[in-house]
């Protein structure tokens, strides 16, 4: 009897391997898995260079600002871009605006806050935020969370640090102090 089970596992194993190597599937699965990849990397677009991963052209935007006034981040190449992701009900946020004011002043550095207008009570809680922190670089308004959807920004704060020419090369999840955004500006 023993020998009937034996028997049966190794044809059973047999058999499997068998199947596994010769399945047709496998080869289509693989180029799946590839796409679903290249998906996640970022956001479709018609460039290939564009998308969220290090190296890669940051998707561009424009949105309004607290003032009333458009940017375009495209428009700030040439320069060193941190662009951090932000709500007035998000503790991390709080903490980290004043040291995001000191790099502001102290770094050649552009700062594009981009508040999650769309999970604010009020957009005047936004300028009443800024008031209160003395907040002088760019405030942009997200209304429809578009853009941070495009950046498949989770958690708040994000930060996404863009070189001179554009180009994505790293993002920090969660808050951070000066001198952790002082390391990111010296990568750039």
């Amino acid at each position: 009897m023993k020998k009937w089970v034996v028997v049966l596992f190794v044809t059973a194993l047999f058999g499997w391997a068998v199947y596994d190597l010769t399945e047709p599937e496998e080869e289509t699965g693989d180029k799946e898995g590839e796409k679903a990849q290249m998906v996640a990397e970022g956001p479709a677009t018609d460039d290939p260079e564009t998308g969220l991963d290090k190296g890669q052209l940051a998707p561009d935007f424009s949105l309004e600002r607290l003032n009333g006034e458009e940017t375009k981040l495209s428009d700030l190449r040439g320069k060193k871009v941190m662009l951090n992701f932000w709500a007035t009900w998000c503790p991390p946020c709080r903490a980290e605006m004043p040291d995001m004011e000191k790099f502001h002043q102290n770094e050649d550095v552009e700062i594009l806050a981009v508040n999650l207008t769309e999970t604010e009570s009020s957009v005047g809680d936004v300028e009443e935020f800024a008031d209160e922190f003395g907040l002088s670089f760019q405030i942009l308004k997200d209304k429809n969370s578009e853009v941070s959807t495009i950046y498949e920004v989770n958690p708040v704060p994000t930060s996404v640090f863009i070189d001179e020419e554009g180009k994505i090369q790293s993002v920090m999840l969660g808050a951070m102090n000066y001198d952790m955004m002082l390391q990111r500006l010296e990568e750039l």
